[in-house]
């Protein structure tokens, strides 16, 4: 599997990223800067996370913007399968390419912290290792991760099995209490309506390698290796 990672001024998570794809595929990612114009021939685009221009302007505004999103967003409608994690997730829906948007965390504090997913649905590139069902344990690392999206499109959202994960405790229960954010149905990642799309608060590439204590993230990079084989 061929990937392309996005690289922004304020990005910090390109090099997990890039180590965590070269532990499952056993080929290094190409590293794209943002004002690169074109993408190499690839089969995974991935938007990391991090800070992109330090979030001064609403997160992801300005880096969706950038000049390699044309190409990025061309890839994606065109069916290249794309990752966006935490300030990528924030990027991507400022594109459009997911439905809904990223608030403010609901206590206002930055969350750095272990928590717990329910796999929603296995039926897409990015989750088809798992049961749907499953609880996975991965970390958080973020200020506006509250997702939101009106009553209507979550209904709708769900309808089309386009929730990914829903934050939940180790028994897989989705509650308040199991909610880091505030996030609407404690919803932790989405995906566009043909699921070739995956947008996610946490990081399942710090879940792959060493130091991790648990290695689920592994699966979702382990499913995509699998469905293009």
């Amino acid at each position: 599997m061929k990937a392309a990672i996005i690289v922004f001024p304020g990005t910090n998570r390109e090099q997990d990223m890039g180590l965590a794809l070269q532990a499952v595929t056993g080929h290094a990612p190409h590293m794209m800067w943002h004002k690169d114009s074109t993408l190499p021939n690839c089969d995974l685009i991935v938007l990391p996370g991090g800070f992109s221009y330090g979030d001064y302007l609403r997160c992801g505004a300005m880096a969706a913007h950038s000049p390699i999103m044309r190409d990025v967003i061309a890839r994606a409608k065109s069916g290249t399968r794309l990752l966006a994690v935490c300030n990528g997730f924030q990027m991507l829906v400022e594109t459009g390419l997911v439905p809904g948007a990223l608030l403010r965390n609901a206590s206002l504090h930055f969350i750095c912290k272990q928590v717990h997913l329910r796999v929603e649905s296995n039926a897409s590139p990015f989750t088809s290792s798992f049961k749907a069902g499953d609880v996975i344990h991965v970390p958080v690392a973020h200020g506006e991760g509250n997702y939101f999206a009106d009553a209507d499109t979550i209904k709708r959202m769900e309808d089309k099995d386009q929730i990914a994960f829903r934050y939940c405790n180790e028994n897989g229960v989705v509650d308040e209490s199991a909610n880091p954010n505030g996030s609407q149905s404690n919803i932790a990642g989405v995906f566009n309506d043909t699921k070739t799309i995956l947008g996610m608060m946490p990081h399942p590439e710090d879940s792959v390698t060493m130091p991790a204590k648990k290695y689920d993230g592994r699966k979702i990079f382990e499913s995509l290796v699998g469905s293009l084989s």
